[in-house]
């Protein structure tokens, strides 16, 4: 099995990179909403850490938000709390596809939180400021000010370019993500 950690900034575009694979993909993302939603420990934990913020189940994002906003210490109580239930689910997804031929990870904290292993090829989705920034502005939850604080948690994007072993142009354009991943995926498939 070839594991593919796709890493990048916020808004780069990682999740529609890691879908243009065809391969099976983790979407940290999409599995923190699921705990929110469903999870009752996590929120008895998160109501416990931040009795202030967390009125009701399921966890409301808008809640964690205002706890991110007030306190930078509440960002990291939040991700000590979630990151466990993610680790968890991650496992589970690395073990039902066990047999498949590629994976693809598409964790926003790949390497902040030590998920990569030496054997991971990592792909770093480049894309331009100008078009991240408006992209994200369209996003129905999105507020500045905790899209900062959630950059401030990433290692520099210079760094994570020089830790990938490939980089991706991300245009925004479907035909030419496409025809980059097609050439992408027929490299790594000679190493």
């Amino acid at each position: 099995m070839i594991k593919i950690g796709i890493i990048g900034d916020i808004g780069s575009g990682k999740s529609f990179v890691a879908k243009q694979f065809g391969f099976p993909v983790f979407n940290a993302d999409k599995e923190v909403t699921k705990i929110y939603k469903n999870n009752k420990n996590c929120f008895i934990n998160l109501k416990k850490q931040l009795p202030k913020h967390i009125s009701s189940f399921p966890i409301k994002k808008n809640e964690l938000g205002e706890a991110i906003l007030e306190n930078q210490t509440n960002l990291k109580k939040i991700i000590k709390i979630v990151h466990p239930y993610v680790r968890n689910l991650m496992n589970k997804f690395l073990h039902k596809n066990k047999k498949k031929k590629f994976i693809i990870l598409d964790i926003p904290l790949l390497l902040e939180s030590k998920l990569n292993k030496k054997k991971f090829i990592l792909i770093f989705v480049s894309a331009k400021k100008k078009e991240i920034t408006k992209r994200l502005s369209k996003r129905p939850n999105y507020n500045k000010k905790i899209f900062n604080k959630l950059r401030k948690l990433q290692l520099p994007l210079e760094f994570k370019k020089k830790k990938s072993n490939f980089i991706i142009k991300n245009n925004f354009k479907i035909k030419s993500v496409r025809k980059n991943v097609k050439v992408l995926k027929n490299r790594i498939l000679k190493i």
